[in-house]
């Protein structure tokens, strides 16, 4: 029996979970590779969609070590996706944004990331999809 707590996972959910995130990240994959892009790349450019961060916070979003997002900024950079500017508070670290062509790129890749998870939930009722949703998000809180 599932404690209060949260300790105890059931099997059943578990499995779900697991199953699902399989599904989603091979769907997520799929995506990326459509535009040469690795599955880390593409959590980069989505993060990058909202958000203007200093390298440092990026590593930390995408749980990666700084060096590890200097190369992989190197190589968005050189693709013309994504650019350094000087973050003007410290004189040492830059912010990372897209580029115009990254700014075009993003929303592609949505709508064909959408169009890949869709069927997953196709089954389900427009309020069932409503409720799932509002889960997950408490869920990743």
């Amino acid at each position: 029996m599932p404690t209060r707590s949260g300790s105890e996972l059931d099997p059943k959910l578990m499995d779900a979970l697991v199953q699902t995130s399989f599904s989603v990240i091979a769907r997520l994959s799929q995506a990326a590779a459509a535009h040469d892009l690795s599955l880390t790349q593409l959590r980069m450019l989505a993060i990058l969609r909202d958000h203007q961060p200093k390298m440092a916070e990026l590593a930390t979003y995408l749980g990666l070590d700084r060096s590890s997002v200097s190369g992989l900024i190197d190589r968005a950079a050189k693709r013309g996706l994504v650019q350094r500017t000087s973050s003007g508070d410290d004189g040492r670290s830059f912010r990372v944004s897209l580029t115009a062509d990254g700014r075009r790129l993003a929303p592609a890749l949505t709508a064909e990331i959408a169009e890949l998870i869709a069927p997953l939930t196709r089954s389900l009722t427009i309020a069932e999809r409503q409720r799932l949703g509002d889960l997950l998000i408490r869920m990743l809180r």
